[in-house]
């Protein structure tokens, strides 16, 4: 049952990340700076799709803090890596990213390090 709480916090981080890119990616560019900056991102806190991803960030360090709790720091944290493996695949449809070999060598090697630095 502890590891329920690993694994929410990776859906869960994973959902806020796509979601907000999914939203940036309907509004304008950025501005560069200053007040035109500061209001395009208080924009972006009143879409409510921005407001689920900023609430599965919430909730996602609320299940981290039980993990953490539960299990030692260094046996549960190489997990976290899953983020970058999952966030970069599922780019691909989202997005239409591209899966490059160098992207793809990446992500095999953040899962062979997860795998050898989870059997401590």
């Amino acid at each position: 049952m502890s590891y329920l709480f690993v694994a929410l916090t990776i859906i869960l981080t994973v959902f806020g990340q796509l979601v907000l890119k999914w939203q940036t990616s309907l509004a304008p560019p950025s501005p560069a700076g200053g007040r035109e900056l500061l209001l395009y991102v208080l924009q972006m806190f009143l879409r409510p799709w921005v407001l689920s991803g900023l609430i599965a960030a919430f909730l996602a360090s609320a299940c981290w803090i039980v993990a953490v709790s539960r299990f030692p720091l260094s046996k549960i944290y190489p997990f976290m890596a899953l983020n970058f493996v999952l966030v970069g695949l599922l780019a691909i449809p989202f997005f239409g990213e591209s899966l490059t070999t160098s992207k793809m060598a990446g992500l095999v090697l953040v899962i062979a390090g997860l795998l050898l630095t989870s059997r401590v």
